[in-house]
């Protein structure tokens, strides 16, 4: 009896991983072997990279609001700190946008910061490291 390989089914499965595989380069968007592992290479970079992108994204935000806030006469830390003295509740992201594009409520959200830092009392540690 003939050996039975369920050709149709092989042929589907390898034409869908060089589907899927196009718009690679070379070799690797014709020829199955060197597709499958392109495709799973893809698909491994595309989910680490959806982790990086956050990453890469907050730091961003974070280096122009530091920009921002020096202008002001703050550093990005001192400012932060303020923020949550003041009890102002906005993330990093939306402060970006408001250093971006209005610059004059900006203004008002560091000289809230400001003023809740200097209201802000004074750590015990602080006390004593200044006495000894």
């Amino acid at each position: 009896m003939p050996r039975a390989t369920n050709s149709p089914a092989s042929r589907a499965r390898r034409k869908r991983v060089i589907v899927e595989a196009k718009g690679y380069r070379g070799r690797r968007s014709k020829l199955f072997r060197y597709a499958k592992d392109a495709r799973m290479k893809g698909k491994y970079w595309a989910y680490r990279d959806r982790k990086a992108r956050k990453r890469n994204v907050r730091s961003l935000w974070i280096v122009r609001l530091n920009a921002a806030v020096r202008t002001h006469g703050m550093s990005y830390n001192r400012f932060i700190e303020g923020l949550k003295a003041a009890n102002i509740l906005l993330d990093r992201k939306v402060l970006s946008d408001i250093a971006i594009q209005d610059e004059g409520a900006f203004a008002q959200i560091v000289a809230k910061a400001k003023s809740a830092l200097e209201a802000k009392p004074k750590s015990p540690k602080a006390s004593v490291a200044k006495a000894a």
